[in-house]
């Protein structure tokens, strides 16, 4: 069975590794100290402590296997692969919403760094599968739960 691969921006890279990082170094000590102080409080069938530490230890560990998964199938997209005459993965896109004659600007990334709160949408999302692979100046119908919105694509930049 292969693997799924992970489409990154350097960008995106660099914040899945300091995540790794810091849940190696810093929060693996931080609960393994939890643990040991809740074990110390005796009895550790009804600790509450010790079972909300192991909880969130096991949750960490999940997390770090995970993270060391995405990094080891990542394919990393560069400033210099991003064609400006089409959208794709790394493109910053301009689009003019044409019912509300609104525009909004989106970054498209893989699904791995996804944030819809700064504009960073996957190319797997309802947007991202509309106007990816297409040029400046198409419009594209993206059906939602509340319908269809229509985007023209006005710009795309790196």
């Amino acid at each position: 069975m292969s693997e799924k691969e992970v489409l990154l921006t350097p960008d995106g890279l660099k914040k899945l590794e300091e995540e790794l990082e810091n849940l190696k170094s810093v929060k693996r000590r931080e609960v393994a100290e939890r643990i040991k102080v809740a074990i110390g409080y005796g009895d550790i069938s009804e600790n509450s402590e010790y079972e909300d530490a192991k909880n969130e230890q096991a949750f960490i560990e999940g997390r770090i296997i995970t993270l060391e998964k995405m990094l080891r199938n990542a394919r990393i997209i560069n400033n210099d692969e991003i064609d400006l005459n089409t959208v794709s993965i790394g493109s910053t896109v301009v689009v003019e919403d044409l019912e509300f004659n609104e525009t909004l600007e989106y970054t498209i990334v893989g699904t791995a760094e996804s944030d819809p709160l700064k504009n960073k949408i996957s190319n797997e999302s309802p947007v991202g599968r509309a106007i990816i692979g297409k040029s400046k100046g198409t419009t594209v119908e993206v059906s939602v739960p509340a319908g269809i919105i229509q985007y023209k694509i006005v710009d795309i930049k790196r």
